[in-house]
């Protein structure tokens, strides 16, 4: 199959992974989610989605940081066409495809050769590939032309071009078989003894086998808290009944559905709190009418104003990190979520706005 076959035919498997550390890629064998240890983060929980998969709080409940695979646990339908770990020996200059979300630019393949079969990094072996992967594309398949799973897309070498690798399949089903064999959830491999650790049997984060500090316990223990000014933000979002959780995009950026809005909140390094909602785009004809109306409507707002910014109407609210509170948090963000719903149809109805398109959503 060509590479635009393969990911038409699998793209339901291809997950996007989110936390507050970042954005990555996983996908499905069997009844479990696929991806890499650093992808997750040491968290228990993350954020996925996919093309029958709607946003979503997921548990992870195997994390190898050894062999850099973690496992993800959702209920899910299968998908129409499943994929499969290969069971064919990998060949040096054998092609490959990668399929991920780099950048989050989702469900991106590229395809390239296998520029050696096993290549030794410290005591493991990873497939090395020249198919382009970037930061995102971690935790996504590395397919063979027969659409089988070859290995897991994991790390590239910094300003090189095009050099890249990946956990090659055999370790994948390894992982998949001690795993199962246990049929319990919540366990973590020590990256010391290689032992499969029950995450209760841990005390103060010690590998009970051998003793050795495991930092995936550790990470996992304490969680993501955020702190400060964020900390503020996420009590606001909670306030108004928002899943920050699923809003989360960054530990400085969120994103809340509202209706037919959108709205985008960031939190800057120099202080700046800014709540954006893009509404619309500016007609063709008769603008002089809708600036009219956007005037007199900055002038009854609070907390909130209209703007343009290239060809495009925004609906915000602006704030400091040292005058934000969380009663007038609360005020200024419900009102954003809730005039942004209502004024995107008055300024496309009423004034002949353009609707705007949106990138598919994760």
């Amino acid at each position: 199959m060509n590479t635009q076959l393969i990911l038409e035919t699998y793209i339901e498997n291809i997950i996007q992974i989110m936390t507050p550390y970042g954005t990555g890629s996983g996908f499905i064998i069997g009844d479990l989610i696929i991806t890499n240890s650093h992808v997750v983060g040491g968290l228990k929980e993350v954020v996925i989605s996919a093309k029958k998969i709607k946003r979503a709080i997921a548990k992870v409940i195997y994390d190898d940081a050894y062999y850099d695979l973690a496992f993800i646990k959702i209920d899910f339908s299968a998908p129409k066409n499943s994929l499969t770990l290969s069971t064919k020996t990998v060949e040096d200059g054998d092609v490959a495809i990668a399929i991920g979300h780099p950048y989050g630019l989702n469900y991106t393949a590229t395809e390239g050769i296998i520029s050696k079969a096993s290549r030794l990094q410290g005591d493991l072996e990873y497939i090395q590939l020249d198919a382009a992967i970037n930061p995102g594309n971690s935790g996504g398949p590395l397919l063979n032309i027969e659409g089988n799973v070859v290995g897991v897309n994991t790390f590239i070498i910094q300003n090189a071009n095009n050099l890249g690798f990946a956990v090659p399949y055999f370790y994948i089903q390894e992982a998949l078989e001690n795993f199962k064999k246990l049929d319990r959830e919540n366990i973590i491999k020590c990256t010391s003894c290689k032992n499969l650790i029950n995450e209760e049997d841990i005390l103060n984060d010690y590998c009970p086998a051998c003793g050795i500090k495991l930092e995936v316990a550790k990470l996992r223990r304490k969680g993501y808290k955020p702190s400060g000014a964020t900390k503020l933000i996420e009590e606001i979002l909670e306030a108004s009944k928002i899943n920050v959780t699923l809003a989360r995009r960054s530990q400085s950026a969120w994103r809340v559905e509202h209706g037919s809005a959108r709205i985008e909140i960031n939190y800057y390094e120099n202080g700046v709190i800014i709540g954006d909602s893009k509404l619309c785009g500016i007609p063709t004809k008769d603008i002089d009418k809708l600036y009219d109306y956007m005037l007199d409507e900055n002038s009854k707002l609070s907390y909130l104003q209209f703007s343009i910014n290239e060809n495009a109407i925004y609906l915000s609210h602006l704030i400091v990190d040292s005058s934000l509170t969380l009663k007038e948090g609360k005020i200024a963000f419900e009102r954003l979520f809730e005039y942004s719903d209502k004024y995107d149809d008055i300024l496309i109805e009423k004034f002949g706005a353009v609707k705007l398109k949106r990138d598919e959503e994760d």
